[in-house]
């Protein structure tokens, strides 16, 4: 398992890394070395013919996964289907999901974890061009 590392932070950020996603290896949360207040995401990876041990739902939280590398198959209670590099899926709430891995490579994805409906605002209708010195 890889170790999240904190690299840099201010007033108004956090930097960390799990490192290279290349070679990552299990599950790693990143909401405590973050400080997120609004969702928890987690890199995992599962190496060839396996899956996350147990099936599970969540009350309040929706998942969203996102697959970075690999292949493999996603159940929703009843529903199978073949997922790939750059899928998305979105789980909802009170359902059971579980993930395998069927690529000859591990299967890399980010999972980001946040309430079921608190969406408000997004994109522009959240955000506002600012003027500010580029030190790019």
């Amino acid at each position: 398992m890889s170790e999240i590392k904190t690299l840099n932070s201010g007033e108004k950020f956090v930097h960390a890394s799990v490192g290279s996603l290349h070679g990552f290896e299990g599950k790693q949360f990143v909401k405590e070395a973050t400080g997120a207040t609004s969702c928890e995401i987690s890199f995992g990876t599962l190496p060839t013919g396996a899956a996350v041990p147990f099936f599970h739902s969540h009350k309040v939280n929706e998942e969203n996964y996102i697959i970075l590398s690999g292949a493999g198959k996603f159940q929703v209670d009843g529903d199978v289907f073949d997922i790939t590099e750059g899928s998305v899926i979105r789980v909802s709430t009170n359902c059971d999901r579980n993930i395998k891995c069927t690529s000859a490579e591990p299967m890399t994805y980010i999972c980001i974890q946040a309430k079921e409906g608190s969406l408000e605002g997004y994109t522009m209708t959240d955000a506002e061009i600012t003027e500010r010195e580029n030190l790019l």
